[in-house]
């Protein structure tokens, strides 16, 4: 998959957790829904792109999951 569509789909799902008025559920709703729908290469590409230079298009409540729960998804 492209690195647009992942960080595309990535910043979707963090748009719908971002409005949860408990901001840790949805940091935990965001990782936990890459790990049930995503495949792991999915994931593993991902995390790549917030590691590297792409992270600058990522939403900041994506890039905070993944900072807090990024074990959850290896």
């Amino acid at each position: 998959m492209s690195t647009n569509n992942l960080i595309r789909m990535a910043n979707q799902i963090g748009g719908f957790f971002e409005s949860m008025p408990d901001r840790q559920e949805a940091l935990e709703g965001i990782v936990m829904h890459l790990k049930k729908f995503w495949d792991p290469r999915m994931r593993r590409d991902f995390l790549a792109m917030v590691d590297g230079d792409a992270h600058g298009q990522i939403k900041d409540i994506v890039l905070e999951a993944m900072r807090l729960h990024r074990a959850i998804l290896i």
